[in-house]
């Protein structure tokens, strides 16, 4: 498999592969590199940002609380497109708890707009 790290700024391209029982991890210029590729190969996760409606018009930016795995984004955005909030929030409000069984719970990134 070929990735490119985001560790760092420095985005070095890796190569990972299975040797035997070890996952091997190739052009990481330092340990983080290395984690990422290992940790990519086995159990890729993303942070999602997304948007959801509010119950009266608008939208409410949000993000996970932390990194999901990559197989249930899917889920999880065809969730958020019926999803509605309801009532006020401010940034750091969680707005969901554990949709689709993702494993984490839906932030506000920014205070509701009066």
């Amino acid at each position: 498999m070929n990735t490119t790290c985001i560790m760092c700024p420095m985005g070095c391209s890796l190569t990972v592969e299975e040797e035997g029982k070890e996952i091997v991890v190739k052009g990481n210029g330092c340990p983080r590199g290395e984690k990422y590729g290992r940790a990519e190969y086995s159990h890729p996760e993303r942070v999602v940002t997304t948007l959801l409606k509010k119950e009266k018009g608008g939208v409410v930016s949000v993000k996970t609380d932390r990194p999901i795995p990559k197989d249930k984004i899917a889920d999880l955005l065809l969730w958020a497109a019926a999803f509605r909030v309801q009532g006020q929030y401010k940034t750091g409000d969680v707005l969901a708890v554990n949709p689709v069984d993702c494993g984490a719970n839906i932030l506000a990134t920014a205070d509701e707009e009066e």
